[in-house]
């Protein structure tokens, strides 16, 4: 892979400094790259060579997106990895209760032999990212964050953590929901917490998932089971902050003690594989995407919940919509880091980005308790849903993230 050494100068002027070399800023290098081979592109990355190997988490790739990595040359390689999932179950329930009556059933495909979403190992998708980018000959300087930028009217002058400067048309930040490039735009954000943290593991299981994945709503929060490859499944399980710290400091035991209770032994007997980690939830949204030279993607321009599993698939649609905004643009002979150019990308995923945000948050508030009342109108609701056809294939039209107006590299076009 194409690669350049901490400390090494830039003296060519770039088009596109990318901020990040998660999945999103990969993402956008690639779709970049691959349309206008002519684009000079380079991602910058705080975190040290190789971390990206160690990440044990899963994360739900939707239709769409998947349809974005085959486009990009990846689907190939993470394919024999990812496991589909058939179908999905919900219920509401606390704890204590002997049976969880399912109140809500989703299946089906986005389109004939198209699962509308997949479970795929975040190593796995960073890794064939990685690769395409290193084929494409898109850079990628790792352990150096930017330190500070200028914005002068024909370009962003970067100033990089080990001295070196960088001249570029463009710089996107795609550095994570604490996004220090956006403080340093000065854009500001709504942001709140909610109490909660997530705990993310992988199980073992004696039975096979068939591909099923479920979603228990539970007075703390909702506790997610998703099918991985072979019997294993990735756990998010939402819990007071307090309780969600108490957990992963237990010993293993304790811990799955706690975890049976909630997963069930429908699949036989559990075990913990690899690390138990926790995050806080909350939502967070950018107030701007963009200033002059200057853009948001990913998590630096949205953190929302867990609940519906769409925080990375709202990156990628970040990624595909301002890299065909770009590429559009640079055929046309425009600047591309020009505001005008960059508040058409703005204006393409601001309402979603609010849309899911305002979703999931009150789906959190509306599940996330054990009022009576509530319980009871939320699962009249579930139950009218699940006996709607046509509501539930707009659902999973929704879920395979193919619904509005896509960008084509979602749609599975060439940009």
């Amino acid at each position: 892979m194409a690669g350049k050494n901490k400390g090494e100068r830039f003296s060519d002027r770039l088009d596109v400094v990318i901020a990040g070399a998660g999945y999103v800023g990969l993402a956008i290098a690639v779709s970049l790259v691959q349309a206008r081979p002519g684009l000079k592109v380079l991602v910058v990355d705080a975190a040290p060579e190789g971390v990206w190997q160690r990440d044990g988490r899963a994360s739900a790739i939707a239709a769409a997106a998947a349809r974005m990595l085959r486009r990009l040359g990846c689907w190939d390689e993470i394919a024999p990895e990812a496991q589909p999932i058939v179908d999905m179950v919900i219920t509401d329930s606390r704890t204590s209760d002997p049976v969880r009556p399912v109140f809500l059933t989703f299946g089906g495909e986005a389109a004939p032999g198209e699962p509308f979403a997949h479970m795929v190992m975040n190593r796995d998708l960073t890794g064939a990212l990685r690769r395409r980018a290193g084929e494409l000959g898109v850079d990628i300087v790792q352990g150096v964050a930017v330190e500070g930028f200028e914005t002068e009217p024909a370009e962003i002058v970067i100033r990089l953590g080990d001295g070196a400067g960088l001249r570029t048309r463009l710089l996107i930040a795609a550095d994570g929901v604490k996004s220090r490039l956006r403080n340093m735009a000065g854009i500001r954000t709504l942001n709140w917490e909610y109490g909660q943290s997530g705990i993310v593991c992988t199980v073992a299981h004696e039975r096979p998932h068939e591909g099923r994945a479920e979603e228990h709503f539970l007075p703390a929060g909702p506790f997610a089971t998703l099918p991985l490859k072979g019997n294993r499944s990735s756990i998010v399980w939402t819990e007071r902050t307090k309780d969600a710290e108490r957990l992963v400091a237990e010993d293993d035991l304790v811990f799955e003690h706690e975890l049976e209770q909630r997963f069930g032994l429908k699949l036989g007997e559990i075990r913990v594989e690899g690390p138990r980690r926790a995050w806080p939830l909350g939502l967070t949204l950018a107030r701007d995407f963009v200033r002059p030279r200057f853009a948001l993607a990913g998590d630096a321009a949205h953190g929302i919940h867990p609940i519906a599993g769409q925080g990375l698939n709202l990156g990628f649609r970040d990624a595909a919509a301002l890299a065909q905004v770009v590429v559009e643009a640079d055929r046309l002979g425009e600047d591309i880091g020009a505001l005008d150019v960059l508040q058409r990308y703005e204006r393409w995923r601001r309402f979603d980005t609010v849309q899911m945000g305002v979703t999931t948050d009150v789906l959190n508030r509306l599940f996330s308790n054990d009022i009576a009342p509530l319980r009871a109108v939320r699962d009249i609701g579930l139950g009218l849903v699940d006996r709607m056809p046509g509501m539930k294939s707009f659902f999973v039209r929704q879920a395979s993230g193919l619904s509005g107006s896509a960008p084509r590299l979602l749609q599975g076009e060439a940009i």
